[in-house]
């Protein structure tokens, strides 16, 4: 009996994923031998799926991507293309609805501990440490020379330097500043953005919590008198007018909860009639609330605190600081080809053995997991990534 009651749970595991996926299809191949193909009923990738333990099901069904990931690491599932199962998930988010989040003890208990994670000013610097100081030496054995850990802008087939460097341009005229301007960068990275504004005479202050990024940043950039500082400084303390405002994938380390005081920085530090351009990712606002009210994968194994945006809430709140929302412009696709250029730099970095010594094997195939599992986000198109320019009002 037990054994029936059990089956009858996979089975309904399997039907729910079956109605819910109305894009593109998965091939099941289960732990008793058989296959069973699962949607079918509209254009999207043809993804296959092994599964050599029930539990993964069990995984999936109690604690949604982060059970996923778990069984994952046990091998109780496998794919040849593991992108094409997240693509998957996310593209058809609104139809699965809860068939892939965590529920009942699980989903609270999750939420919890991302509660823990909140971002006040204390917690914003530990949670930026746990991602951001690795250490320099890890991040440069695979990104490009900018050190640019946010999604390029691909225009053909170019490298991703090139890539990287059409962003910032991007960020540049939205911002149209001129020699002798003042710009903050909020969330400075590695300092390129910075660099390159300072380069052109516009006077920067780029402020970070990542002491790693900071120390970078100077040792290559703060030469040669430019107009240039790089400062550890949490945004919410910071004060003074800037022409311009620029912030390129800092926001969702910001948590919903702290986005009142980000944009309380920006309408703070801009003068009147000054610019803000802004890149940042967000998710559909149709499954936000479902997302908010627990902590998936990304946020329970790689960012601590973190939280895509509702653009629908979010520029509500810009809006009602007396910021003009303009020139929305999306392009996820570019953002997977990215993570696809960075997964492949990873895994060359792994076989070359250039990544610092203790990055365990288990350590390795998180991050390559991570990449995959954003990758197949962007592609499902439940998530994207956009830039955006806030004016303030004169």
């Amino acid at each position: 009996m037990w054994a029936r009651g059990r089956a009858r749970v996979f089975e309904r595991v399997i039907e729910g994923i079956d109605k819910g996926l109305n894009h593109g299809t998965i091939e099941g191949r289960l732990p008793d031998g058989s296959t069973r193909i699962v949607g079918g009923r509209g254009d999207g990738p043809y993804a296959v799926c092994e599964i050599s333990s029930w539990m993964a099901l069990v995984r999936l069904a109690n604690s949604g991507s982060v059970g996923w990931y778990v069984a994952w690491t046990r091998g109780e599932w496998t794919s040849p293309d593991p992108v094409a199962i997240f693509d998957l998930f996310m593209r058809n988010a609104r139809s699965l609805g809860g068939v892939a989040r965590a529920k009942g003890i699980w989903r609270i208990a999750k939420r919890l501990i991302h509660r823990f994670n909140g971002n006040s000013a204390r917690g914003a610097k530990r949670n930026i440490a746990a991602h951001y100081d690795l250490g320099n030496d890890f991040y440069a054995a695979w990104l490009d020379e900018t050190m640019s850990y946010s999604s390029a802008i691909f225009a053909g087939d170019e490298s991703l330097e090139s890539a990287q460097r059409r962003k910032i341009e991007a960020i540049a005229d939205r911002l149209a500043l001129e020699p002798g301007d003042r710009l903050l960068e909020i969330g400075c990275g590695w300092g390129y953005l910075a660099n390159r504004f300072a380069e052109n005479g516009v006077a920067t202050t780029a402020i970070t919590l990542s002491e790693e990024q900071r120390a970078w940043a100077e040792q290559r950039y703060l030469a040669g008198g430019k107009p240039l500082r790089f400062e550890l400084v949490d945004y919410r303390a910071m004060t003074g007018q800037f022409d311009g405002i620029a912030s390129v994938e800092m926001v969702e380390a910001v948590g919903q909860e702290y986005w009142p005081q980000y944009l309380d920085c920006i309408a703070r530090c801009l003068r009147p009639g000054g610019r803000a351009a802004i890149q940042y990712i967000a998710i559909d606002d149709a499954i936000f609330a479902d997302y908010a009210a627990s902590a998936d994968f990304i946020q329970t194994y790689i960012f601590p605190g973190g939280m895509l945006l509702s653009t629908e809430r979010f520029r509500a709140l810009a809006e009602a600081r007396g910021l003009v929302w303009s020139d929305e412009t999306h392009f996820g696709g570019d953002y997977a080809e990215t993570l696809k250029q960075w997964r492949e730099r990873f895994d060359l970095a792994v076989e070359e053995k250039r990544l610092p010594a203790g990055f365990d094997k288990q350590f390795r195939d998180l991050w390559r997991y991570y990449l995959m599992y954003c990758e197949g986000g962007f592609r499902g198109g439940g998530i994207w990534v956009a830039q955006v320019t806030l004016t303030k009002s004169a």
